[in-house]
């Protein structure tokens, strides 16, 4: 990107000062229940400040990304008709993860849809991260360190809100390859001053040793593999639940959202898992979390920081807006960040808002039955469509069964498309997972017992779907 323009400067610096005017750089929490008395704003202060944002944040990105004047010239969409919440969503057409990664690939390696010049990387200085690229070819994402103090006050929130206290200290359990939960997470706990006893690099049984030598109170994974090192310990004559963990934080996977794996982390830890939701593009930080109340319903819920970010949800068909309560995909507007603000990402998780005020004193919109499956992960099987997560809680159904599957698609000889799913158990349960497949996903499919814990695990996202059909 060549040098900025004037105008590109003077909007630089207008958003910029927006976001100073809410930003705290602080290090304890400013009551015994919260980190920031932004978590108990009224809705109409969370409203006024998000329409306060998108009025300074779309100059800017007309300014300075070529790929949102790009857009907005395309679309015959002013800057200045964003100007709040409604007009944002009357005007802009969702942001889909296709057109970044043709962004991508036509203007490698970044594309162009950050807003930083060479002079602004070189002067802020950068962080490299990529999506984990569910689908498609990942997309790279450069942070400013301006945009790190940003984070760890988001994610501070966050992890507060979940449980974590001074006196807290945590193991995160990741490989800190260019996953931005990991990185996030770290720096924010430095921030807290909590300390880290670090658990990357190792196996399980080094990290489970470590568990039992140190004594941290918290674990930082995905779900997964908490599920995985908690049996690693079982076979190494160790107790989970007698260690001293008392908190998960987990995210890059969804689970307290499934039935039965939420029950089975915490029953395997005696531990509370808690929800650290986001994604690469448009919530680097944490942008959905846990608080006090969140397992105390009929459903669990995540809260959604909307002060910083913009939440909504979309039909899946139309991408047209859906009413609080209806199942949606989630959409994200990224009200935090000089590099890389967005307006309206598909992060396509399914959920359902509601903007009732919690029994934790926050108002901040909340995701019901928190993420049930992201749009990308769809398998269409012969017609009939349906989620990796609904295999999972098939699965989890069956007692005894273990933490890790995996679903199998192939193509026949004679052309029909068939399923397989490779389950872990001591007994030959076959029957009675199809069973429940059946009764969840209404499709007949072949199921394979293998022996207990010989299936893959992962630190990371766990890869669990395998399609080799005919293309």
């Amino acid at each position: 990107m060549t040098h900025p323009s004037a105008r590109a400067d003077e909007t630089r610096k207008t958003w910029k000062a927006v976001l100073e005017t809410y930003h705290e750089d602080r290090s304890t929490p400013v009551t015994p229940e919260y980190w920031s008395d932004k978590d108990t704003w009224s809705r109409d202060r969370i409203e006024a400040v998000q329409n306060e944002k998108i009025a300074a944040v779309a100059p800017f990105l007309y300014e300075n990304s070529a790929f949102y004047r790009r857009r907005f010239d395309k679309l015959g969409v002013a800057p200045t008709d964003l100007k709040d919440g409604d007009s944002l969503i009357a005007n802009w057409p969702i942001v889909t993860k296709q057109e970044m990664m043709e962004d991508a690939t036509e203007h490698p390696p970044y594309g162009t849809y950050t807003t930083c010049s060479d002079e602004d990387w070189a002067d802020r200085g950068w962080m490299l991260f990529s999506s984990s690229g569910s689908t498609g070819v990942p997309r790279v994402f450069r942070y400013t360190h301006f945009d790190r103090q940003y984070w760890e006050q988001a994610n501070a929130r966050a992890l507060y809100s979940g449980g974590l206290r001074q006196g807290d200290s945590a193991i995160p359990m990741v490989g800190f390859g260019p996953h931005v939960f990991a990185w996030g997470v770290q720096y924010t706990l430095a921030k807290m001053g909590l300390p880290v006893v670090p658990g990357g690099g190792v196996d399980g049984h080094a990290r489970a040793s470590f568990i039992d030598r140190f004594k941290p109170t918290v674990l930082v994974c995905t779900p997964s593999y908490a599920l995985y090192l908690g049996r690693v310990m079982q076979d190494m004559g160790m107790d989970p639940a007698a260690t001293s963990i008392k908190w998960m934080v987990t995210g890059g996977e969804p689970f307290s959202g499934v039935s039965g794996t939420l029950e089975r982390l915490q029953d395997l830890w005696a531990a509370k898992a808690v929800e650290f939701y986001g994604c690469t593009e448009a919530s680097p930080h944490c942008g959905g979390y846990s608080c006090p109340e969140y397992q105390e319903g009929d459903e669990p819920f995540i809260h959604f920081m909307e002060d910083i970010q913009l939440w909504e949800t979309v039909d899946a068909d139309t991408l047209s807006p859906v009413a609080d309560g209806e199942r949606g995909l989630t959409v994200c507007t990224n009200l935090n960040s000089e590099s890389s603000a967005q307006l309206r990402f598909l992060v396509g998780d399914y959920t359902r808002l509601s903007r009732e005020p919690c029994a934790c004193g926050r108002n901040h919109v909340r995701g019901l039955g928190c993420m049930t499956g992201r749009s990308d992960d769809l398998i269409n099987l012969r017609g009939i469509k349906f989620f990796p997560v609904q295999i999972e809680e098939a699965v989890r159904a069956v007692p005894g069964t273990g933490d890790e599957f995996q679903i199998r698609l192939t193509t026949q000889d004679d052309g029909l498309d068939v399923m397989r799913v490779l389950v872990e158990h001591e007994s030959d349960v076959a029957d009675r997972v199809a069973k429940e497949i059946r009764s969840r996903c209404e499709i007949r499919c072949a199921v394979e017992v293998v022996t207990p814990n010989t299936l893959p695990k992962s630190e990371m996202k766990a890869k669990r779907v395998f399609d080799e059909r005919n293309k």
